[in-house]
């Protein structure tokens, strides 16, 4: 329904009230405004209040009509906390026009100046879906995560509540600021992302940083007149401290400890050469790298609000797994993830069982696409693989005898098994959580890899570094399974699955930026490409206009 009709409406409605001499409150008026605007809202396919798209059809209608439609924001304090915390999001990377702020403002300066029940109700509106918003984007993040990882798995309910109930509740608490407070993050990993976010809206501020000329390779002992330009651009990001290679157009090293910095910062090979992926890195915009941010504190939106005190960390993009015990973190080490066409999948599980010296059951997807090509081209790959062929009924079957080519053109009536041993693709060693993308965590015969920055090798599942390490504190029992006797149970070459007492959550999440308990931060590759996609439901960054005064 459009504003010229509503105002019709309103007159004469006011009008026919005052034919029977009697007045009628400006809250009834004003409710049965907002009775007809959500009213409309089906049959117009939505409601627009001023330029904004309310969003929140779902929850309003049931919210209001519980309170006869009357309007929720009557208290001047209420509203100014409101939006204040709108300003706030500003902080975690939000943009707080996605709750109408301008709108908002600009209907308070009306409000004071000349009120009327059609701007009361449509500012009441704009409000309350701002509240909605928040209280969604605080709890769970502004976007679904299932849109970027269709396997996603983990609780996004904000309580045991159900909605209108959760908005009720929350509209009616004794102060807004306290209850959005309720809502935020307090985990330390999402406080030192908003430390970076606001350093680098800081260093942007000053100017941000100038590229770095294209030219030959730069090393230390080397004399250029891109010296020059290098230290700046380190100086900047507090890679560089103090004066040195400002003005000197020497390589010196100084300057080759900077860049050594920088380059163990943005996950590259940290031999101080200024090559070209390390130029291309420190040349990315500042405003890129703001971005980057913004992204990972939506990702952390999605999980942090209680991942738990105890549990294990894949961090897919850092190449690392991480073990965390009673909040603090008592292990790591490197980890090889799955290729880009074989991804490793973003879930939450929890590990049950260690097995010593697995088989190693080929996935459907690893057969099609690198077995049945190798097997085809020479006989032998098999028995120089260690990999048996078996029947439904477990029975050994001659490859000889198969015709290999009736296949992937019809089922595969068998099932590959890999043998344990040194060359098994598991290695000696796997650690399992239930999950239907059949990965896992295990050992591995490629130890070389685990020097490459990169490290995308796998076929979905993680290869880890040091996993009899990671075994015997998950199996935390020091006189049955310390790390001498779980290699003992390994030496003798007999697969035996060992339960853990209590299982242990794991998440397998995709993060691009991490900071340190010391504040440094860490920019990764996206070796999956997910951040743009991310980005562009989030919105790129945007300066908060100055507040205008409230008059409320």
């Amino acid at each position: 329904m459009s504003q010229r009709i509503l105002a019709a409406l309103l007159l004469v409605f006011m009008l026919m009230l005052a034919g029977t001499g009697r007045a009628q409150p400006q809250d009834d008026v004003v409710a049965g405004i907002i009775r007809e605007k959500l009213g409309a809202a089906p049959i117009a396919g939505g409601l627009t209040v001023g330029t904004c798209q309310i969003s929140s059809l779902k929850v309003m209608p049931e919210l209001y009509e519980r309170r006869g439609f009357r309007p929720i924001w009557v208290k001047p304090q209420a509203i100014d906390e409101l939006i204040h915390a709108i300003e706030e999001t500003y902080e975690d990377g939000l943009d707080p026009q996605d709750y109408h702020l301008d709108e908002i403002r600009q209907a308070m300066i009306d409000a004071g100046t000349s009120p009327d029940p059609l701007s009361t109700a449509s500012r009441d509106l704009l409000l309350t879906d701002a509240f909605i918003r928040l209280a969604s984007h605080s709890n769970c993040g502004k976007e679904d995560p299932v849109s970027h990882h269709p396997q996603w798995n983990l609780d996004r309910k904000i309580d045991d509540a159900e909605p209108v109930s959760f908005i009720e509740k929350a509209i009616e608490s004794p102060s807004i600021t306290q209850t959005i407070d309720k809502w935020k993050i307090r985990h330390p990993f999402y406080s030192r992302l908003k430390t970076a976010l606001a350093e680098y809206r800081a260093i942007k501020a000053r100017g941000g940083w100038e590229a770095v000329p294209s030219g030959r390779m730069l090393r230390k002992g080397m004399i250029d007149p891109r010296v020059k330009e290098l230290g700046r651009r380190l100086a900047v990001t507090g890679d560089l401290q103090g004066e040195a290679a400002y003005d000197p157009m020497t390589f010196d090293a100084a300057l080759e400890q900077a860049l050594i910095h920088f380059q163990h910062r943005h996950g590259l090979k940290e031999d101080g050469v200024m090559g070209k992926e390390t130029l291309s890195a420190l040349n990315v915009p500042v405003e890129d790298r703001i971005d980057q941010i913004r992204v990972n504190l939506e990702r952390a939106r999605w999980v942090l609000h209680d991942p738990g005190d105890t549990f294990v960390l894949v961090d897919i993009a850092g190449f690392q797994v991480f073990f965390q015990k009673d909040g603090k973190i008592i292990w790591s080490c490197r980890a090889q993830v799955g290729q880009p066409y074989r991804d490793t999948p973003v879930f939450k599980s929890s590990i049950t069982y260690i097995e010593f010296n697995p088989p190693w059951v080929v996935p459907p997807t690893i057969f099609k696409k690198d077995i049945l090509p190798a097997v085809r081209k020479d006989m032998g790959y098999l028995r120089e693989k260690n990999i048996a062929v078996l029947d439904g009924k477990g029975r050994e079957v001659n490859p000889k005898t198969i015709n290999w080519s009736l296949y992937p053109l019809r089922p595969f009536p068998y099932t590959l098994r890999q043998n344990p041993g040194e060359g098994s693709a598991l290695g000696r060693l796997k650690i399992s959580f239930p999950n239907r993308y059949l990965v896992y965590l295990h050992d591995t015969p490629h130890k070389e890899l685990f020097e490459k920055e990169d490290r995308t090798f796998s076929s979905g599942c993680i290869r880890l570094e040091k996993p009899f390490e990671l075994a015997e504190l998950l199996l935390n029992d020091p006189s049955k399974w310390n790390l001498d006797n779980i290699m003992k149970a390994i030496e003798t070459g007999k697969t035996r699955d060992v339960p853990l007492s209590k299982p242990v959550a794991i998440l397998l999440l995709y993060w691009t930026v991490t900071v340190d308990e010391g504040g440094v931060i860490y920019f990764k590759k996206d070796p999956y490409h997910e951040d743009n996609a991310v980005l562009e439901d989030l919105g790129r960054d945007s300066e908060i206009k100055p507040v205008r005064p409230s008059n409320g």
